[in-house]
């Protein structure tokens, strides 16, 4: 089924010609005029409701599936039967440890950090209010310092950025549906607080729960739904008193307070400060790790990818597919993706454990990342997952891809230039690696991306590409050391024509030098600008394997972050990681070549026609590379 609706099929002017075809061959209207007819009227009435009713048993048969469907409100309710809420608006959270300082006099055994102590911070000269959630206590140490904990005694108290809002709601006769709004499409919803007290002047209350984070429900749970309904907003829904918890009873007051957030706007912040005070003494605060984790509500082709994986877990975590949907769907505010796999599936096999590679978003920091980490192991793994597994964590692996490009390009075709048609080819693939890959189990495909270049412009002839992968080698310098290279597909054979293996360059011996292996060998060298060798045998490279070894390695500089080695792969149409490898492309290094090519064209001189074939063969290279080959 088509994800759009082709509306060219139902045009109007072909629906009137067909009817009007039809009417033709009915001998009573062979020679009617239907143009100047009153019957022409009629015609446009028949065809104009023929339109419309094929375009809305469309657009109905479309929104009918959550993998055709375009209105988010139909996208949302397909997701909410298979069990999945989407996310909504989720605040930067940063984590501070946060302190006061008290004299030997008076000096209290215990001190309270309360709830929604706010800290201010700035990016680009526009502040954001960050505030904690909950109260935090400390006791003195001997020098009279009081460092605020959580409830297990961790130092690093999370603030959230947002503006708290209250919404009160009385529950009146509940023989009448209770519908409880909350308007506000920048809500939070995982710093929801809902409070119900038995009357509107009662003092006591019980805290309801997410119902997602609930192992077991009776008919006294506490718990609530959340879904967002069509206009953007969210109802809040309780419990039948049966199956899915306790109700609210008439007389009740409902208090949900909340976040109201700006998304991912105060991601990065790294400095706060603040004008609260405990026991009369400022607070103050040091950054742990800066804010990270805002996101806008979750867009809808994320919806459509996400709840099916979703449903398939059932909120178990079993399969190896159980932890990539339960782990994305609670934590896709900080990671973009995840790749899991079971141990009988690891090289080399290692029973009893799970392998979890996540990919952060490029916002979150290092100290965060291990926080998420500890969170999937403590929130999810430890209630959802078979006891006697473990989980294992593995850091992505990106391989690099250099495209070497090379177009037959007409100029007497288009109006571009060769040179704004090199920017637009670049433009091109950097599209196609941001659209289809950087992710985990992305394949490249040669092919797929040679016609989207050739489709840009019939200016563009034909295209050429070659494909080499690239691995970065962090070398400690002037330390001798053992490296070892991993790329995830087989490489070429050793060949006389060109070296397999290359690299940029690096300083060794105080010469600008560069690795390459030998001519028709798998051997390893260090060779210098000039082509002397330095180094006759630095190690090796096994093809079959996408290894590279190198064995007393010491370079003293390098030129760049890191030495890039490159590999030439034994199939350049495709190139498929594992696991863990994540396909991204080199822009420094991959560039577009043109090859002026005017083709055959016909010239007329005094009335006879001749033919010329000028072909001129200019290549035109904005390559800037530092690769040293």
């Amino acid at each position: 089924m088509a994800t759009t609706i082709q509306s060219t099929d139902l045009d109007f002017d072909t629906i009137k010609t067909r009817l009007k075809d039809y009417f033709k061959r009915q001998s009573e209207f062979n020679d009617y005029d239907f143009e100047a007819s009153g019957l022409s009227n009629i015609l446009d009435v028949l065809s104009y409701n023929t339109h419309f009713n094929g375009l809305i048993a469309n657009f109905a048969l479309n929104e009918s599936f959550l993998n055709t469907a375009q209105l988010r409100s139909s996208i949302i309710s397909h997701a909410e039967a298979l069990g999945y809420v989407p996310r909504s608006y989720t605040s930067a959270q940063a984590k501070l440890n946060i302190s006061i300082s008290i004299s030997a006099t008076n000096r209290p055994n215990l001190v309270t950090l309360p709830r929604n102590t706010q800290f201010t911070t700035s990016i680009d000269n526009v502040s954001y209010t960050f505030q904690t959630r909950e109260n935090y206590t400390a006791t003195p140490n001997v020098a009279g310092v009081y460092n605020f904990t959580d409830q297990d005694g961790n130092t690093e108290i999370p603030v959230y950025e947002g503006t708290e809002r209250v919404k009160t709601f009385f529950v009146g006769d509940t023989s009448d549906a209770q519908i409880y709004v909350i308007p506000d499409i920048t809500i939070d919803t995982t710093t929801i607080r809902v409070r119900v007290f038995d009357t509107a002047t009662s003092s006591t209350f019980d805290t309801y729960t997410n119902i997602n984070t609930a192992s077991r429900i009776t008919s006294t749970s506490t718990h609530y739904q959340i879904k967002e309904v069509p206009n953007g907003y969210y109802e809040i829904i309780f419990g039948d008193g049966i199956s899915t918890g306790k109700a609210p009873v008439a007389g009740n007051k409902i208090i949900i307070d909340y976040l109201s957030t700006k998304g991912p706007a105060a991601n990065g912040a790294g400095v706060f400060a603040t004008t609260a005070q405990v026991e009369s003494q400022n607070v103050s605060a040091l950054t742990n790790s800066a804010a990270a984790g805002g996101s806008f509500k979750e867009g809808v082709e994320s919806i459509r990818q996400n709840a099916p994986i979703y449903f398939t877990s059932q909120r178990r975590m079993v399969t190896a597919e159980d932890y990539r949907g339960q782990i994305l769907t609670n934590f896709n505010s900080f990671v973009d993706d995840v790749t899991t796999w079971g141990g009988a599936d690891n090289d080399p096999p290692v029973y009893g454990r799970v392998y979890v590679s996540l990919k952060f978003k490029d916002t979150v920091d290092a100290a965060t990342q291990q926080n998420v980490k500890s969170r999937i192991i403590s929130e999810l793994t430890s209630n959802f997952a078979i006891a006697t597994i473990d989980t294992i964590y593995v850091d992505p692996v990106e391989t690099f891809l250099e495209l070497a490009t090379t177009f037959n390009f007409n100029p007497d075709l288009t109006s571009r230039t060769s040179g704004a048609t090199q920017d637009l080819i670049q433009q091109s693939i950097d599209t196609f690696f941001s659209n289809n890959l950087n992710r985990f189990g992305a394949v490249f495909r040669r092919s797929n991306l040679l016609t989207i270049i050739d489709g840009l412009d019939e200016a563009i002839l034909n295209t050429r590409m070659a494909v080499k992968v690239q691995q970065r080698l962090n070398p400690v310098l002037n330390i001798v050391r053992t490296y070892n290279l991993n790329y995830p597909v087989e490489l070429a054979s050793p060949s006389s024509v060109e070296p397999i293996i290359t690299s940029s360059r690096f300083t060794y011996n105080g010469k600008q030098c560069s690795l390459r292996n030998k001519s028709s060998s798998n051997t390893m060298q260090v060779v210098n600008v000039a082509g002397g060798i330095e180094v006759d045998n630095i190690g090796s490279y096994n093809a079959a394997a996408g290894r590279v070894d190198l064995v007393g390695f010491r370079p003293t500089a390098i030129v760049g972050s890191a030495i890039k080695v490159s590999a030439i792969p034994a199939n350049q149409s495709t190139i498929r990681p594992l696991r863990a490898s994540i396909l991204n492309i080199d822009s420094e290094i991959s560039k577009a070549n043109s090859v002026l090519d005017y083709q055959q064209t016909q010239v007329s001189l005094g009335g006879t026609t001749t033919t010329t074939t000028s072909t001129a063969s200019t290549s035109s290279s904005t390559s800037s590379s530092s690769s040293g080959y």
